[in-house]
Order: structure tokens, then C-alpha cells, then sequence
């Protein structure tokens, strides 16, 4: 396994570490915001590493949007936990990743590879920093909530704009002249 893939599935591992931390350090600890930090760090090294050393697996690629997608998703439900995000708001961030895994999915069943766009990295990037925000805003370090809150509803607009853009892009997936 390279070193890529160890980096991914070390992500998937921090997920329970970071719940468990959430849950049961106290509510001005930073660990869970440093542990969100590190995985969401792992994130964007993963790729560069695939990528610069053409280390790039179909392990890979099934597995690093999916530990994206389990990191993220599962913070943004323990911060509805606290009050801090609507969970309306998380349905629709859902929902997207939910549309555009089947997308994929779909693509690849016919041969064909689905890019993520700069909406959609302009999306993951903001919503992991509204959340680091939105964890520090918890903790000790007394980060303005509004801070966190208002970036956060910025990706919850880019999900939007992401989706609607990749649906555009890749309508031909759905091969809609035969429905």
C-alpha cells in the first residue's frame, strides 16, 4: 500500500477519534478541532502525493472522496448535535455528495471519469475551514461563532452551485434520450 493510500485510510480512522473526542473531552478542548486539522491536512497531502509521485490507485480513487465525505459529513452532524449548523443546511451538503457519488458511479460504470471542479474544491475547501472555525469557536479559543457560521452558510451556497454546475457538466451520464 502506498504512502497515499496509508494517508486516506489514516483519515477514515480519525473520524471515530475525532466523535469520540467531541463527545466526551470537555466542550472548551481543542482536540477535536486539532484532529479535524490533521485529518483535513491528510486531505489535501494524500492527492498531492498521488498525484507528484504517480502514486495514483483505483483504491484510491474510490476510497479518498469517501474518507472526504465521512470527515465532513460527520462533523457537520455532531455540530448540529451542538446547535451550531441547521440541519436543514447539512440535508442539502448531503444530499449533493450523495447526487454526485451516483454520478460517479454511474460515469464510471460506462468507462468515463468525472473531474471535480473548482466549485466543487472551492466548496470542500471553505466548508472544512467554516468547520475548523466553528470547532475553535467551541473550544477554549473563543473563535466569534459568526465567523465560523457565516463561512459556513458561504459552502453551503457553493454545494449548491457545485451541484448545479457538475449536473450541467455531466447531464450526458444520465443518458436522459432513453428515460
Amino acid at each position: 500500500m502506498n504512502i497515499a493510500n496509508k494517508l486516506t485510510l489514516f483519515r477514515v480512522f480519525m473520524i471515530p477519534v475525532f466523535i469520540v473526542c467531541f463527545i466526551f473531552l470537555p466542550e472548551t478542548s481543542v482536540v477535536p478541532a486539532l484532529i479535524f486539522i490533521i485529518a483535513s491536512i491528510t486531505d489535501f497531502l494524500d492527492g498531492h502525493l498521488a498525484r507528484s509521485r504517480n502514486l495514483v490507485t483505483t483504491f484510491g480513487k474510490f476510497v479518498d472522496p469517501l474518507a472526504d465525505k465521512m470527515l465532513s459529513c460527520s462533523s457537520l452532524i455532531m455540530l448540529i448535535e451542538i446547535g451550531f449548523v441547521p440541519a436543514w443546511s447539512v440535508v442539502i451538503i448531503v444530499a449533493r455528495e450523495l447526487t454526485i457519488s451516483g454520478f460517479r458511479i454511474l460515469a464510471a460504470s460506462n468507462g468515463v471519469t468525472l473531474a471535480a471542479s473548482i466549485w466543487g474544491k472551492a466548496k470542500t475547501m471553505t466548508q472544512f475551514i467554516a468547520i475548523i472555525l466553528l470547532l475553535f469557536a467551541r473550544s477554549a479559543l473563543n473563535i466569534p461563532l459568526i465567523l465560523g457560521q457565516g463561512l459556513y452558510y458561504v459552502s453551503v451556497i457553493l454545494t449548491i452551485m457545485s451541484l448545479v454546475d457538475y449536473i450541467y457538466k455531466n447531464i450526458q451520464v444520465l443518458d436522459l434520450d432513453n428515460i
